[in-house]
């Protein structure tokens, strides 16, 4: 049971399976970030933090965040570097990656010109 105290979390970044991930694709024209991870990363932990606040801010943005690791043939066919990993997508197509998530401002700032 929750008491005064207790907050629910509610955030706007969901986590896609591959078969999800081929279907928000397939689906979808408008424009979308997918977050590559993996759950091992200390880096990656803190980009989620940040893109959590992003995506409060965002609300109109899709945000979407996968396990790289059940996702090889993506990481290969994207030519995805290194985790974490900010994929932008525009009409369907990959169209930039973001590798360096320094800061909520710095990422509210990219992500707000797609």
């Amino acid at each position: 049971m929750c008491d005064a105290l207790c907050l629910e979390v509610v955030t706007r970044v969901i986590e896609l399976s591959k078969a999800e991930l081929n279907d928000v694709l397939k689906k979808s024209t408008e424009t979308m970030g997918i977050y590559f991870y993996t759950p091992l990363c200390g880096t990656c932990k803190l980009a989620e933090r940040m893109l959590i606040i992003v995506a409060e801010l965002l609300p109109q943005l899709p945000l979407y965040q996968c396990n790289i690791n059940f996702m090889p043939d993506v990481a290969r066919d994207w030519r995805i570097e290194s985790v974490p990993c900010l994929a932008v997508i525009e009409g369907g197509e990959l169209s930039h990656k973001e590798y360096a998530l320094q800061s909520v401002p710095y990422l509210h700032e990219r992500l707000k010109s797609f």
